[in-house]
């Protein structure tokens, strides 16, 4: 079956992880999806986080799944070219170059829809196209900071911290793919009468997007979050907790409803008769007498019987688990959020396609390619260009 983008082009410029996650989310439900390479070196994530003796990272396979691999120098004449060139066969261009960056390589928004008029164009940045500090260099750890994530990341009494995955640019691949999927369905409803649209995305933004009722709270109330470790701010009990052995369990009891089931659970069921803890401002008021009950009772048992207990009395709760917990998991397994690709002489287990769906689903078709691996396949078959023709390209260094 088809995905539900089958048959939209996409021209991913650009590098790291924000736009080629963008593009991968489009990838995974069918998108063909060109990724243009330099040639020689290739995106930089190809060499980020390698182990053992692999030439190109796991992280990059992930994050290339589904597309195809062009190595062309956009900083000569003719490289440009034959980008401009593939545009004319493309419905969206993706790119997360520093705001600038694009035009002087001669491929400017108006250049661009000189080649195709209703083209969408997606352009991901640090501070976004605009305003005092677009013109710097961002990452996505400095949008943590600036967009208000990495103050409340931490314990009290130490410093911000990062989290553990590059959250800033994955939540712009996010809103950039949802950017892309808008301005494709508006092009459609117009019914070809559409110009092109452009999708400005910054990284600081994307993370401010989620940051929930943090500025209103100041404006009206004066509030100034500060972190929190694992509790959630303003709602008990709800945490992380230690059992027996050394593993954690995270229990999510702040609900007035399931408050008294997790005290029946601990077998503490004088605090579920307080009336004083019946609702969750007295129960954040006394979120430390809460906390030290539960850990008392986690700590005496292992996880297994943790869970169990929860689940019996109706508590969300989950084991705080890693890679090897997660490969083995029956759940992850039932839902294919673990599945495997061949990858050189051996199977590899991949993370699986989020969001299912029913009648269209996504799949990973195949892993990151090898540096411009369908060079010669992409441009025989858009733009004509033979054989001979791409042996001279490559030996001007203009593909590789």
């Amino acid at each position: 079956m088809p995905g539900p983008l089958d048959g939209i082009r996409v021209l991913e410029l650009g590098s790291f992880i924000a736009g080629p996650f963008a593009c991968r989310l489009l990838a995974d439900f069918g998108a063909d999806v060109l990724k243009v390479e330099r040639p020689g070196s290739g995106d930089e994530l190809r060499r980020w986080r390698r182990h053992g003796d692999e030439e190109t990272s796991l992280l990059w396979r992930v994050l290339a799944r589904n597309k195809r691999s062009l190595a062309v120098d956009l900083r000569t004449d003719s490289g440009r070219d034959l980008v401009l060139d593939l545009v004319e066969h493309c419905d969206v261009v993706v790119e997360n170059f520093r705001p600038g960056t694009l035009e002087k390589l001669g491929l400017a928004p108006d250049t661009l829809r000189e080649r195709r008029k209703d083209l969408v164009l997606v352009r991901v940045s640090g501070f976004g196209q605009t305003g005092p500090l677009s013109g710097q260099a961002g990452f996505g750890g400095v949008a943590e900071a600036l967009g208000g994530l990495r103050e409340l990341t931490g314990h009290p009494d130490r410093p911000p911290t990062r989290v553990g995955i590059s959250l800033g640019d994955s939540l712009a691949g996010l809103h950039a793919a949802f950017g892309a999927v808008m301005s494709l369905l508006g092009r459609e409803r117009a019914n070809g009468g559409a110009d092109g649209e452009d999708v400005d995305v910054a990284l600081y933004e994307s993370v401010f997007n989620l940051m929930e009722s943090l500025v209103p709270d100041y404006d009206v109330h004066g509030v100034l979050p500060s972190r929190s470790g694992s509790r959630v701010p303003g709602a008990a009990p709800s945490g992380s907790f230690p059992c027996e052995g050394g593993q954690w369990v995270v229990i999510g009891g702040n609900g007035n409803a399931i408050f008294p089931r997790l005290m029946k659970a601990i077998e503490r069921p004088d605090l579920a008769a307080d009336p004083e803890l019946a609702g969750n401002e007295g129960r954040v008021r006394r979120e430390d007498e809460l906390d030290a009950a539960i850990s008392a009772w986690t700590s005496a048992n292992d996880i297994g019987h943790v869970l169990a207990t929860m689940a019996d009395n109706g508590v969300p709760a989950g084991p705080i688990m890693t890679a090897a917990d997660i490969v083995s998991h029956p759940h992850f397994a039932a839902r294919e959020m673990v599945t495997s690709q061949r990858i050189g002489d051996r199977d590899v287990a991949f993370p699986g396609v989020v969001p299912k769906l029913a009648r269209r689903p996504g799949a990973t078709r195949w892993a990151g390619p090898e540096l411009g691996q369908h060079t010669e396949e992409v441009l025989g078959e858009l733009l004509g260009i033979g054989g001979g023709d791409v042996t001279a390209l490559r030996e001007r260094g203009v593909v590789g």
